[in-house]
């Protein structure tokens, strides 16, 4: 006779939770991105502030709309949104205007993510996908910068110029020589965050700094970081190696641009990227290569944003690539 005093709950899995909560990642990862808001406005003063105030509110107010409009719970509460916010403010030149600015918050909350079903369901990086749509929809707006940090002429104390990217890419392009020496006095200024850039991708060490906390959280893993960093330095060593009047060293390319922003904190979004480490490690280099051919022969003087969307695009044939292979199920050959 069978003993049914006893009965268990049969349920699908997974039958163990680590604890963690979407809303405890965001927060750390805002906590994380503290550090290089600081900086942002140091150096860009009210625009930092009113960017990133602009797109959250703009974020938030599109996924709490579009939630009602479907019928289903706002969600707000899980500061997915304000991530996305942050995100792609620090994606957006300091002179930007604020309308263009909640035009692309409302494009990569509504069309790059509550089109595909809300958190979790999204292939692209909504931050992402909403900076690409405002490069192409406004490029002299998404490419005016105003500078006061790059070396001057006596008596000049600034100047309308383009990124440090974007100046080495117009003289190369141009057949002249690369216009300023990257001497180390100049890259500590990089690192620090003195420079010409979006407003959150400046700092190199305020990032860093984010993604240390992120990593002792276990809220990212380092294996798309490091082969991502590391694929775009062995790259950018071989061709300045094979042409240094051409090409710049590869700790340029470190520092500038999108890279650490990037790198840090839009390649390891959890919903867009791979899931094991083979495949966060494939997805990194495969961005890094990106990253560098269109920074070398591309039209863009950078090219994170497309590098990452372009691997979003594959995640899936990714994931299947390096699928961990079942227990006790004999490896195909």
């Amino acid at each position: 006779m069978n003993d049914t005093s006893t009965l268990y709950v049969v349920s699908s899995s997974p039958h163990a939770h680590s604890g963690a909560s979407v809303r405890r990642i965001m927060l750390d990862v805002i906590l994380a991105l503290l550090p290089a808001f600081a900086v942002a406005c140091w150096f860009n003063g009210w625009d930092a502030v009113r960017l990133t105030t602009a797109c959250i509110l703009a974020c938030v107010g599109t996924e709490y709309a579009c939630r009602k409009a479907m019928g289903r719970d706002p969600g707000i509460q899980d500061l997915s949104a304000v991530v996305t916010g942050i995100l792609l403010a620090f994606n957006l030149p300091p002179t930007l205007p604020t309308w263009i600015a909640v035009v692309g918050s409302v494009f990569a909350i509504a069309i790059a993510k509550q089109v595909f079903g809300g958190i979790g369901y999204n292939p692209f990086n909504p931050a992402l996908a909403g900076r690409v749509m405002m490069l192409v929809s406004f490029p002299v707006q998404m490419t005016a910068w105003s500078s006061w940090n790059m070396p001057q002429p006596s008596g000049v104390h600034a100047v309308t110029q383009a990124t440090p990217l974007g100046i080495v890419k117009t003289a190369v392009g141009g057949g002249q020589s690369i216009p300023f020496e990257f001497t180390p006095d100049l890259a500590l200024r990089f690192f620090i965050g003195d420079m010409n850039g979006c407003i959150g991708e400046m700092s190199a060490a305020a990032l860093l700094l984010g993604a240390l906390y992120l990593l002792l959280r276990r809220c990212i893993s380092w294996h798309t970081p490091v082969s991502y960093l590391g694929t775009v330095a062995v790259m950018a060593t071989v061709l300045w190696k094979l042409a240094p009047a051409t090409n710049m060293p590869p700790h340029f390319h470190l520092l500038t641009g999108g890279l650490m922003l990037g790198a840090l904190f839009m390649a390891t979004d959890m919903v867009t990227t791979p899931i094991t480490g083979k495949g966060m490690a494939l997805f990194g280099v495969g961005c890094g290569v990106l990253t560098m051919v269109i920074r070398k022969w591309g039209g863009y003087p950078e090219g994170v944003s497309f590098a990452i969307l372009l691997m979003n695009a594959v995640t899936p044939l990714i994931n299947r690539m390096t699928r961990p292979r079942v227990f006790g199920v004999a490896k195909k050959k």
